[in-house]
């Protein structure tokens, strides 16, 4: 199973003394590519650095929007900076989070979230988009700059699924899929189109069942894959190749 896995967080903060050992046997458990997030500039360099170590893994590097107030005074050109890297394949991860009372101010998160819209524009990169509890202000903001990219780790409604795909952009989910009370997230995934799907694991978060709790990593996206595979009402390999070619096309395009 050529595994995608188009969204994971790989911290030697949260893998510690395990990580090398973790990521060198993911291509014996099926793991075909990984995306590697960055949040800030020191997760975004260590993603980059495990990319250059591991032929499979690529980087995508951005500010999150818990973050956003907390940016260095010249954090737009070391953004750029990151972003000409080899193996850089998109910004991200950007966008709003309006879940904590005491989180970035909503003006400052919106702020940030369209000038890295912009930088991504300019270099012609995509984007993976985090949007908590702010559906509205996303997709206000995503209809006037229309970014080619991602809303990750979906969590908004059917509704909001369509009209993501109707800006040409793709939806990503994660265990989450596989949880038992996640009928809105099946809802939002039955709506999408299977060639606007990707697979995630947003480890080391978000493991899927029957590993919920656990520190998840990118070899667990097959029970991610069997869920949304029955939803569609395919099998599990097909599910999994689909989305694997549709992360290529967001991603790497003619890049590779």
């Amino acid at each position: 199973m050529p595994i995608f896995d188009t969204h994971a967080h790989y911290w030697r903060a949260d893998f510690g003394d395990e990580l090398d050992a973790v990521l060198e046997r993911l291509p014996s458990q099926g793991v075909e590519r990984v995306l590697a997030i960055g949040c800030d500039i020191p997760t975004s360099v260590e993603e980059i650095a495990l990319a250059e170590r591991y032929d499979y893994i690529y980087a995508a590097v951005g500010f999150h929007p818990e973050n956003a107030a907390e940016l260095p005074d010249d954090w737009e050109s070391k953004l750029t900076e990151l972003l000409k890297r080899d193996k850089v394949m998109a910004v991200g991860e950007i966008g709003l989070d309006y879940h904590y009372p005491d989180g970035a101010p909503k003006d400052v998160q919106r702020e940030v979230f369209i000038r890295q819209l912009e930088i991504a524009g300019g270099l012609g990169l995509p984007v993976v988009i985090h949007s908590r509890d702010a559906s509205g202000d996303t997709l206000e903001i995503l209809k006037e700059y229309k970014p080619r990219g991602v809303l990750h780790c979906f969590s908004g409604s059917a509704e909001t699924a369509r009209e993501v795909v109707k800006l040409g952009m793709y939806v990503g989910f994660t265990g989450v899929l596989t949880f038992k009370n996640s009928k809105k997230a099946w809802a939002a995934c039955a709506e999408v189109p299977i060639e606007r799907l990707l697979l995630e694991t947003d480890c080391p978060y978000m493991a899927p069942v029957p590993h919920r709790g656990e520190r998840c990593d990118s070899s667990m996206i097959k029970f991610t894959a069997a869920k949304m595979a029955e939803i569609k009402g395919i099998d599990t390999e097909e599910m999994i190749e689909i989305a694997r070619e549709n992360g290529e096309r967001l991603f790497f395009n003619d890049n590779i």
